[in-house]
């Protein structure tokens, strides 16, 4: 072999080496269940809130009620991500009550705890207003904090806001945010969420009745996480009860559907609305309606 030819072969060896050392790591995306709860106090499921952890940094949906205490369990149980202090971003679905009461709780605690940065919140119209008049109700305490002995920071509580529309709501290096909008009763607005990293793609469904929506966001998507009702507990004998999980939430035999067309690799169950009925009873009904692989989530389980 020609000395030139063999000196390129050995310069090119050299730089792929070069490059292949100095690569970034691979993209490692978790999925961690802060809560898988709905309005009832159950103190096994705190309220509705998820984390896409990506590379070391948590990106949440919903923080209903424990949600910070949740995330520094997790944070105990290894995924440094969701140390409260270094949560900064959230995303909410729509603005009942179970799915933000953890918002205050969010906005302060981790300030408390020394976050520096403001929190970034997107969410549907109105998520201005509550964040506002949030601030206005713990007025006096932001005064002592800042002004008294505990010399607190002055930006770590402030919220900056966005009201979003249908589409790519936010990108970084980590992850691709898309929202779409789901039907959820009466609410004149409520979201999905699809986030894209470079080694998955998770959708999460919110509130919401059967919507093809979700079918499109997913399409194959690696993990759909979806809500679900039994339409065999006690409460929906009565008509009222009936007709608002109808409107507002998905049944087994719905889901299967939605599952069956929107194809995950993997469906997880959460939000679940048991209606005093055993767990295992709703999920062998969506096991009836869906032969994929799924999962009924518990609070800090990952996928």
């Amino acid at each position: 072999m020609p000395r030139t030819v063999l000196f390129v072969i050995i310069l090119f060896l050299a730089r792929l080496a070069i490059a292949l050392s100095t690569a970034a790591p691979a993209t490692h995306t978790q999925v961690v269940m802060l809560g898988v709860g709905n309005p009832n106090a159950d103190p096994d499921r705190s309220g509705p809130a998820v984390a896409v952890v990506v590379n070391d940094t948590a990106y949440l949906v919903d923080c209903g009620p424990g949600v910070v205490r949740r995330a520094a369990a997790a944070e105990k149980a290894g995924i440094t991500a969701l140390k409260p202090a270094k949560i900064k971003t959230v995303f909410i679905t729509h603005l009942h009550s179970d799915h933000t009461l953890g918002y205050p709780d969010l906005i302060f605690t981790p300030w408390v705890l020394s976050r520096t940065d403001p929190l970034t919140a997107y969410g549907p119209r109105g998520l201005q207003s509550m964040t506002d008049h949030i601030e206005k109700a713990w007025k006096k305490d932001i005064q002592v904090r800042t002004r008294g002995l505990e010399q607190a920071n002055r930006t770590g509580y402030k919220v900056v806001v966005h009201e979003i529309s249908p589409g790519v709501v936010y990108h970084d290096s980590n992850v691709k945010v898309t929202a779409f909008l789901v039907k959820h009763g009466t609410w004149d607005q409520a979201f999905g969420y699809r986030f894209d990293t470079a080694d998955r793609s998770v959708v999460i469904s919110g509130d919401t009745a059967p919507t093809d929506a979700v079918v499109t966001a997913c399409n194959g998507c690696d993990v759909l996480l979806h809500e679900v009702y039994n339409p065999n507990g006690d409460e929906l004998k009565e008509t009222h009860w009936r007709e608002y999980f109808r409107t507002f939430h998905t049944s087994p035999q719905e889901l299967g559907d939605i599952a069956r067309r929107a194809r995950p690799k993997l469906l997880v169950l959460y939000h679940l609305s048991l209606e005093k009925l055993p767990e295992a009873d709703l999920v062998e009904q969506v096991k009836k309606a869906y032969a994929g692989e799924l999962v009924s989530a518990k609070d800090l389980g990952v996928y």
